[in-house]
């Protein structure tokens, strides 16, 4: 990925672009072989779904293709819809219960990706050690111990 210059520090404060996107810090298993548990890792920085997922679902289409279904644990978010849009096509959300620490997403007809959700709190060098098993080729740690950092 190319990084994306930044513009001079300005009086006001360091660093700042007014009005940027925040990328979605996400990573996927690079080859997607769907060999793992996990086909890559996502952090969100909070808990409200309707400002994460659209971020979210913008940056899997670009790797994945269409997004056409995302599957959550309503008890990890706040206010969750059935749907959402995004790009100005409607993705549905379907709700489960007993695994806060994924989110899976599909493209198509019943192709299912499974992603560790890193909780929007935990401290970066926790998260990147995370992230980066579940998106190692062929993973086969689950979630909680991941997470354990």
């Amino acid at each position: 990925m190319m990084p994306i210059p930044l513009p001079a520090p300005s009086s006001s404060g360091p660093w700042t672009v007014p009005d940027a996107p925040l990328l979605p810090r996400l990573e996927l298993e690079p080859t997607m072989s769907r060999e793992g548990v996990f086909d890559g890792a996502w952090w969100p920085r909070s808990n409200h779904v309707l400002a994460e997922l659209p971020d979210l679902i913008t940056a899997l289409g670009a790797h994945l293709g269409r997004i056409v279904r995302v599957g959550l644990d309503t008890s990890a978010w706040d206010g969750v819809p059935r749907s959402v849009v995004v790009n100005g096509l409607m993705i549905r959300i379907n709700w489960f219960a007993g695994s806060d620490a994924t989110i899976s997403v599909t493209r198509g007809f019943q192709d299912h990706f499974l992603l560790l959700v890193v909780p929007p709190g935990t401290h970066s060098g926790a998260a990147a050690l995370a992230m980066a098993g579940a998106s190692a080729t062929g993973n086969h740690t689950p979630a909680a111990e991941l997470l354990l950092g």
